[in-house]
């Protein structure tokens, strides 16, 4: 399979997402667009993964290169290309398929848990975490879902943690990639965010419950992602 990403700062990355690429024996490339990277041919991607940032899904203005970021994204949902946002990237996502993105009640930074739509989350990859996951989180903003979205998840913070858009895309705001080494390197990077509010964890807390929830996620990530790409059919050669 050709994966490529989209990286919106240097310091947010595929994470763990990278081992199961060299698992998996996929092809992996990137744009990483804070150096202005052109972005690739649709036709040369099978799976796009966008990734998180701390800009704000409607900031273009402020990134210019966002514009045809969105264009790209619009496109390989609407070619029915296997697509997977992550934070900013299912902020964006939701963005193009025409949904409104602004300021959650609550910014939610740290390890807290999400629950399932059972109902929906059935029906996608999704399904292969539990009813209760505690993962990782590091947002202030939310979305509403698109049209035709399917709501996969919820947390205390924030209603819309998930969703799927046909059996192709799928918008998470939380972080299933992330390891150790990503939680600390987001903590030194923006550390304007950690402020005392009722879903932000402090560092000394974060990084205390990191060896109890960091390590599950490894796992809840690869069976995601092998159940996501598992109805990729690998195009006949000409």
């Amino acid at each position: 399979m050709r994966i490529h990403y989209l990286q919106h700062v240097p310091f947010e990355g595929l994470g763990r997402i990278e081992d199961w690429t060299h698992q998996a024996r996929h092809t992996v490339s990137v744009s990483r667009l804070f150096k202005r990277d052109s972005l690739p041919a649709i036709d040369d991607v099978d799976f796009l993964i966008v990734m998180g940032g701390p800009m704000g899904a409607t900031d273009d203005a402020r990134f210019p290169w966002m514009r045809g970021e969105k264009v790209f994204i619009e496109q390989m949902i609407r070619r029915e290309k296997k697509v997977l946002g992550i934070c900013l990237g299912a902020q964006l996502m939701a963005d193009v398929l025409g949904a409104r993105v602004y300021r959650n009640r609550d910014k939610e930074i740290g390890w807290f848990p999400i629950e399932l739509n059972a109902s929906q989350a059935r029906h996608t990859a999704l399904n292969t975490l539990n009813q209760r996951s505690v993962v990782f989180h590091w947002h202030g903003d939310t979305f509403d879902l698109p049209s035709g979205a399917a709501h996969l998840a919820r947390s205390q913070a924030c209603e819309n943690q998930a969703f799927a858009y046909g059996k192709h895309a799928i918008g998470l705001q939380f972080h299933l990639e992330t390891g150790i080494p990503q939680m600390e390197s987001l903590i030194t990077h923006c550390a304007q965010d950690l402020t005392d509010l009722p879903y932000v964890q402090d560092p000394r807390e974060m990084a205390d419950l990191a060896p109890r929830f960091a390590p599950p996620l490894y796992g809840l990530l690869n069976r995601f992602l092998d159940a996501f790409t598992a109805d990729h059919k690998v195009p006949n050669p000409a």
